[in-house]
């Protein structure tokens, strides 16, 4: 299980990462494109991944991770569950949304 303070904890390791928000949502930037969002209100955590790349972990973490549903989904936007899912599973599917938006210049 990850908490709230985990997840944003997890975010904020990553180079040029930022928190912000939009509407009822915390989301988290590098370089003003957003990687990763948390709403408090239902504990929901989503990742900006690539459909490759959502279809991958759905299939090798089974339970973990769910496309959002409609369009958004489509494009890769993926739903964590965050009550199942262990830090370093997390942390490695953060990383790929962050290198998904982050300049080619960050290490």
């Amino acid at each position: 299980m990850v908490s709230a303070e985990a997840f944003r904890a997890t975010a904020l390791g990553l180079p040029d990462a930022e928190q912000s928000g939009h509407f009822d949502v915390t989301d988290f930037r590098v370089h003003g494109k957003i990687f990763a969002t948390w709403r408090d209100k239902d504990s929901r955590a989503v990742l900006k991944l690539t459909p490759d790349q959502q279809r991958l972990l759905g299939e090798t973490a089974a339970g973990l991770f769910a496309p959002v549903a409609g369009a958004w989904g489509l494009k890769g936007w993926t739903l964590v569950t965050l009550d199942k899912i262990d830090a370093a599973t997390l942390g490695h599917a953060m990383q790929m949304a962050w290198r998904n938006v982050a300049p080619k210049s960050l290490p």
